[in-house]
């Protein structure tokens, strides 16, 4: 037998996809006692370890940060030491065959830990983020998402410096002890990856509010801030309440636990983490007034309480097996919050939004040195691949699943996800699955969305025949070349269409004898097809890619007229908003290649501007959408279409200047009689207060 050894610090190694291997110990319970104090924390972890069939005494490796002092470990209650150790944790040798007890004790420094992870002192408040990999950093564990147990923890401090002890889970027990210290117990029934454990403890106020579930439980809402600014935390109440209701109502997920706190802190640096039932966030996704914030803070609020409490069961109860897959579960709860977002508000300016987002964001990233798809094959640091690759097109694609199966079959797929896997870590090859099989659907063509980087330049091409009273439309797809992936494949785009007839109506669309209502979604998934509407009675224009149906780059043969007509008739409002964004773009380009000794308005785009203004006095109007359509795109984005080389920030300035300061000028009456209709004395932050205001 060897005894306890320590090895030099291990520098840092690529970790690859293909290289994955499931635990050889399962740990089923997790007994956490934590003993906080001001110069150094004492945390002993209690585990039920059970190795599996195949383990034949293999080692134990448990993850721990080179800060966290090993006290002792025992195994069934006898002292352990046959192990190593390293800067990346330890490794147990010669362990029992059999299920046994681990029990590690440590002291860790939270006021010391810089880097935020794990558990960490701040303000005087002691605080965790441990995803993706900060639990290691408060113990030595198998800090991996796959390994997935039930814990209860403990928490001792202090009683006049941290009044409040928070913990995953129902509180099960609490009580004052000698030396003015007091403690209380947290259990969570359902099992999870370490990554979701939390801890708070402090002084803080709280506010709470009362839930009723779809069957009838009730459950208690609280919200954790410092005192003074209790009296900001409503809206981030009623967005949680909202939530939850709306998940029951679109997905049948109820809440699982007696509890659901959230806590708000200055200094927490992920932004908002869901973890199980204690959800941590920056004071500023929380707190709002009137006087404080925004419309768009109002907005960020919702939308942000909303996501991480969607991770409840996309990420929480269904969670990764390994952080490759972490866009399983933030893009498909980005998805669920932009949805969620969409039917609080207006649904057509959140998609503009999100659009606009991903072109600026998620396009760069695809076309630059730092492309990656959105299941990444190889990463040094975790941490790295939080972006807006994994998580923004995550969602798109998630996003597309519902485009291609309609949302009766997308739900179909959801269900049987959580059926299949309730309470499991998987992959993005179980989500596939699922949805595949809940439908009786092939996508294999569908696939590389997973596993390519690039943003896929589609070119879509309509023509009229008269006689033949048919429109086609001739696509075609190229997916650039990226960072270590210079072959590549076409990939299942779901592109949806619609035929705008000379009247400003929607045609009704027959493909091959096969009926297709007002919008087809064609499965483009090779690299050219031609797709023939019949029945066509009249010149139509197309409306290509109505709600953005794939994250792509799309060139169209549409002409000036047709996207005026468009701007003025599509009944989609992304394509609506998008034609007046190209005409204004390429009246943008075109004055500044022209020079300002050439600067004219083109008075078709004022004259569509003022049709779009007029119909603010519509009472079924969405204003927030008329608003979002009469922005002029920004210097960036114009600056982004031009040639590499080529920009002029003074001439982008001044052309994009001419254009606001002329259609101002020319909608001068509008615009003040629209600004005093839509002026109200009292403020409210109701949906259509704020679109009023936009």
């Amino acid at each position: 037998m060897t005894t306890a050894t320590e090895t030099p610090t291990e520098a840092p190694k690529t970790i690859y996809l293909k290289d994955y291997e499931r635990p050889a110990y399962a740990f089923e319970r997790v007994n956490l006692d934590f003993e906080l104090g001001e110069a150094t924390t004492t945390v002993t972890s209690t585990v039920r370890v059970r190795p599996a069939n195949d383990a034949n005494g293999k080692s134990l490796f448990l993850n721990g940060d080179e800060s966290v002092e090993l006290a002792a470990i025992e195994v069934d209650g006898a002292k352990f030491t046959t192990y190593e150790r390293t800067g990346k944790g330890i490794t147990l040798r010669a362990l029992p065959t059999e299920a046994f007890d681990l029990r590690v004790t440590t002291t860790i420094k939270p006021q010391e830990n810089t880097a935020l992870e794990g558990l960490y002192k701040s303000s005087g408040n002691f605080c965790t983020q441990c995803e993706a990999e900060g639990f290691r950093r408060i113990t030595f564990y198998q800090d991996r998402p796959d390994v997935m147990s039930i814990f209860t923890t403990r928490i001792t401090a202090d009683k006049t410096k941290y009044p409040v002890l928070l913990g995953n889970g129902n509180l099960v027990d609490s009580g004052d002890l000698e030396g003015g210290k007091h403690f209380t117990v947290w259990e969570d029934p359902w099992a999870k990856p370490c990554y979701l454990f939390a801890l708070v403890a402090g002084d803080l106020g709280m506010v709470e509010d009362k839930f009723k579930t779809m069957t009838g439980k009730e459950v208690t809402l609280r919200i954790f801030t410092e005192t003074h600014n209790l009296d900001k935390c409503a809206h981030a109440m009623t967005s949680l309440i909202k939530s939850m209701k709306w998940d029951e109502d679109t997905y049948g997920l109820e809440y699982d636990l007696e509890l659901f706190n959230i806590v708000a802190v200055d200094d927490f640096n992920m932004g908002a983490m869901e973890n199980k039932s204690l959800n941590i966030f920056n004071s500023r996704l929380v707190l709002a007034t009137p006087q404080s914030a925004t419309d768009a803070d109002y907005a960020a609020i919702e939308g942000v309480v909303a996501h991480e409490y969607f991770h409840n069961y996309t990420g929480n109860r269904v969670t990764c097996r390994d952080w490759f897959q972490l866009s399983l579960k933030e893009g498909l709860t980005v998805y669920r919050d932009q949805e969620f977002s969409a039917d609080m508000n207006s649904r057509g300016v959140k998609r503009i939004g999100d659009v606009s987002r991903l072109r600026m964001a998620q396009f760069a990233q695809d076309a630059g040195p730092m492309a990656h798809p959105i299941r990444p094959e190889s990463y040094i640091k975790m941490d790295n691949f939080y972006t807006v690759t994994v998580y923004e097109k995550g969602a798109e694609v998630v996003r597309m699943y519902e485009t291609l199966l309609g949302k009766d079959g997308f739900r179909k797929g959801m269900d049987l996800y959580f059926e299949r896997h309730d309470g499991q870590a998987v992959t993005t090859e179980d989500f596939f699955a699922a949805m595949c099989d809940a439908n009786g659907a092939d996508l294999s063509t569908f696939k590389p969305w997973y596993s390519q980087a690039g943003t896929p330049r589609v070119t879509a091409n309509g023509s009229y025949d008269a006689a033949a009273k048919t429109f086609t439309l001739e696509c075609s797809q190229v997916v650039p070349k990226t960072p270590g992936q210079d072959s590549k494949v076409p990939v299942l785009c779901p592109i949806a269409v619609g035929l705008v007839g000379p009247d400003g109506a929607d045609m009704n669309l027959t493909i091959d004898g096969k009926s297709h209502g007002t919008t087809a979604v064609l499965r483009f998934d090779q690299a050219s097809a031609t797709y023939t509407f019949t029945g066509v009675d009249a010149k139509p224009v197309p409306s290509i890619l109505r709600n953005f149906s794939a994250p792509v780059r799309l060139t169209t043969n549409l002409t000036q007229d047709d996207l005026l007509f468009l701007m003025a008739n599509d009944s989609d409002a992304f394509n609506r908003w998008e034609a007046g964004q190209t005409l204004l773009r390429n009246l943008c380009l075109d004055l500044i290649k022209g020079g300002e000794q050439s600067f004219k308005m083109n008075d078709a785009i004022t004259a569509a501007m003022r049709t779009i203004l007029s119909g603010a006095k519509a009472a079924d109007a969405d204003k927030s959408f008329i608003a979002r359509a009469m922005m002029v795109p920004s210097e960036g984005e114009l600056s982004d279409m031009l040639e590499e080389g080529t920009v002029d920030p003074a001439a982008v300035h001044a052309a994009r200047d001419f254009v606001m300061k002329t259609l101002a000028t020319e909608l001068r009456a509008e615009l003040e009689a629209t600004a005093q209709a839509n002026s109200a004395a009292v403020y409210s932050n109701e949906p259509a207060d704020r679109a009023a205001r936009s």
